[in-house]
């Protein structure tokens, strides 16, 4: 960071710069650096070990494809799992359906306890899962790895809303993770990851993508702009049983009223430079059929 500028680099010297006011705080917990920025035209700004996790003014642009795909393909979503999600947002998205209950599995508190003092976007959702006042919702404090693994439950979805695959979030994106996800999902369930920048973090892509296809029935990959990252972004859905990503509940889709992510455009999501093409159908070892390549 230079001046009053913050700038994220990626592979090949590309970089993410924004505008800040000022640092609202930075503090070393046991796994990361966690730092909030106030910028110039985003609002607040989540930074975890220098990446940018998400801007307050263009979060939903992850947190819904991240979220809504899943749970509008699913056809009845009862039971939610989510590994990761400390700033609150994503099970903020999860709430908004008529479900049994969401379990939100989190390593750091200090995420949490910083994102509900200083982010302030989960409209009070942390809050009550630290009170237990959400009779819908449940906090776990412990590493996702060791849950998945010792996990009795059987979830219909679940959400790995994760930082990339470094340090402790590194065992996230690993085959065997995947293999504990698959086996604590009910016979028709989905899982969905983020996989990186499409362009920048190609191999992130396609490593996550590959693991994830050796494990479950069917897998999906799709993209997204995301403000705030190297877009467009990847994303990677496992499918378990007789389920059809490509399709979505458009009749509940009506009363979300989303910013970012249109049901009604869905397959859209599949759309994948056509310059990607023959690496990723070479390297994925997958049939044509699973993407759909523009021109």
């Amino acid at each position: 960071m230079g001046g009053k500028h913050f700038i994220e680099w990626y592979p090949g010297n590309y970089g993410i710069a924004l505008k800040i006011k000022n640092k609202i705080i930075e503090k070393k917990s046991q796994y990361q650096k966690i730092e909030i920025y106030e910028t110039e035209n985003f609002g607040k700004m989540l930074v975890i070990d220098e990446k940018i996790q998400l801007l307050e003014k263009g979060e939903k642009s992850y947190h819904e494809p991240l979220v809504h795909t899943v749970l509008l393909a699913h056809p009845n979503p009862r039971r939610i799992l989510i590994i990761g999600g400390g700033d609150g947002c994503a099970v903020r998205e999860v709430l908004r359906y008529d479900i049994d209950f969401v379990e939100m599995v989190e390593i750091d508190r200090e995420v949490i306890e910083i994102s509900m003092n200083y982010l302030k976007i989960d409209n009070g959702v942390l809050k009550s899962l630290i009170n237990k006042s959400e009779p819908r919702a449940s906090l776990t404090i412990e590493d996702g790895v060791e849950y998945i693994k010792n996990c009795k439950k059987i979830f219909d979805v679940v959400i790995v809303d994760s930082t990339d695959p470094v340090k402790a979030a590194k065992p996230l994106f690993s085959k065997d993770f995947y293999k504990h996800i698959y086996n604590i999902l009910d016979e028709k369930g989905l899982f969905i990851t983020q996989a990186g920048s499409l362009y920048f973090l190609t191999k992130n892509t396609i490593e996550t993508y590959n693991k994830i296809e050796k494990v479950f029935d069917k897998t999906h990959i799709f993209i997204f702009p995301v403000k705030g990252y190297a877009s467009p972004w990847s994303f990677v859905v496992g499918v378990k049983g007789d389920i059809d990503f490509e399709r979505v509940d458009l009749k509940k889709a009506e009363k979300l009223k989303l910013e970012y992510y249109d049901p009604w455009n869905h397959r859209a999501l599949f759309y994948l430079p056509r310059y990607l093409k023959d690496s990723l159908l070479s390297q994925l070892n997958m049939e044509a059929s699973f993407l759909i390549l523009r021109g």
